[in-house]
């Protein structure tokens, strides 16, 4: 990607609300995913891998967490002095409050993307799992000669509830001729990824015409709105991409990491997932420790059987505990004898001696952060 040509804007906190108790207190990004990542470390990798050197995160709340983590952006290689990484909290007017969509999130960043000399801006959010080349997507977008690209990925639905999701319609060109809002639908669909470019001074003028209008939804009021304008282009991601937007998803997107050819389409050796570094010593088991078909974190220490599980750093499974299909996350505590299936604990949670909890895999238990059980 030329240099200084691209400005990436993420979204931290679209999917606050479906994720309910795991985002009481920390933004989307911010979500603890894979034993030693947050949610928010894939796109903001992503830019970073395809060239994008100036990168704004914007918090709509809850964001102390995310700036502990993304910091300077120095584990990003983004601690610069020209361009970089910068935090965009909210700038609501005295009578707005905070901002209601992703559109009116734009207009309060409005002020970081004028300033920004790029060309083109990337939109992405921080809540989707993929490793996805931007400079690929930029090529295809100047190829076309779009006024607007779009990434989607064909995905097969079958009535259930997909919550804040747009749907494409594409003729045999992969132009949109349609966009879809609600929340059920059937048979095989071109799902949106929340993830588009095109031209800053393109971006700039949508964003203060519809919010000029008291229009705030990028898919309803920009896209859906621009379809018959604009010439908006569709751009097919085929690899591994799943939206961690509601506690079901995050739970399977999670367990699917268990799966070697998913961390093989995630995880590549010429575009790494970079996150926050952490000295932890390696993970320590037990003589009765057992461990399969599991993700352990550094720091963790092992005493009891672990089986299809996600274990953060500095878990500590006590001896003759068994813990199956469950998310452990960081500095939790499992007793002696307990026995977990189907259990998603915060950080720091305390599960006592000889506790059992039990779950599904459709509704698992969700223990919340600091809870002793």
């Amino acid at each position: 990607m030329r240099e200084n040509a691209t400005l990436g804007i993420i979204f931290s906190n679209v999917h606050d609300e479906q994720l309910g108790v795991l985002t009481e207190k920390r933004t989307t990004g911010s979500v603890p995913f894979g034993g030693r990542y947050r949610l928010i470390d894939f796109t903001l990798s992503n830019m970073v891998n395809s060239g994008v050197e100036d990168v704004g995160i914007i918090a709509k709340s809850n964001y102390q967490s995310l700036m502990d983590h993304v910091g300077n952006g120095k584990d990003w290689d983004l601690a610069r002095k020209r361009g970089g990484l910068r935090i965009l909290p909210p700038f609501g007017h005295a009578n707005s409050g905070i901002y209601r969509g992703r559109l009116e999130a734009l207009f309060g960043a409005m002020s970081f993307i004028r300033h920004s000399l790029s060309e083109y801006v990337i939109i992405a959010d921080g809540s989707l799992i993929a490793n996805m080349d931007y400079e690929k997507i930029l090529a295809y977008h100047e190829e076309t000669g779009a006024d607007i690209t779009v990434v989607y990925q064909k995905e097969t639905l079958n009535g259930e509830i997909v919550p804040d999701t747009a749907l494409l319609d594409l003729d045999e060109s992969g132009r949109v001729t349609g966009v879809r809002l609600g929340n059920q639908f059937h048979g095989e669909q071109n799902s949106y990824l929340d993830v588009c470019v095109m031209k800053k001074n393109l971006l700039e003028r949508l964003v203060s015409d519809l919010s000029s209008r008291n229009l705030y939804s990028f898919s309803r009021d920009l896209l859906q709105g621009s379809v018959g304008t604009l010439h908006i282009q569709g751009y097919e991601f085929t690899g591994f991409a799943r939206k961690v937007c509601s506690l079901k998803s995050f739970y399977a997107s999670n367990m699917e990491l268990l799966s070697q050819d998913v961390r093989k389409a995630l995880f590549l050796k010429e575009r790494p997932i970079y996150t926050k570094v952490r000295d932890e010593p390696p993970a320590r088991y037990g003589l009765s420790a057992s461990a399969s078909n599991s993700f352990v974190a550094d720091g963790a220490v092992i005493e009891g059987r672990v089986e299809n599980s996600i274990i953060f750093r500095g878990v500590k499974i006590g001896k003759d505990a068994v813990v199956k299909n469950s998310i452990i996350m960081q500095g939790s505590t499992i007793g002696e004898g307990a026995n977990l299936d189907y259990v998603i604990t915060d950080k720091n949670v305390l599960i006592k001696d000889s506790r059992i909890l039990m779950g599904f895999a459709t509704y698992p238990v969700f223990i919340a952060k600091g809870s002793i059980v």
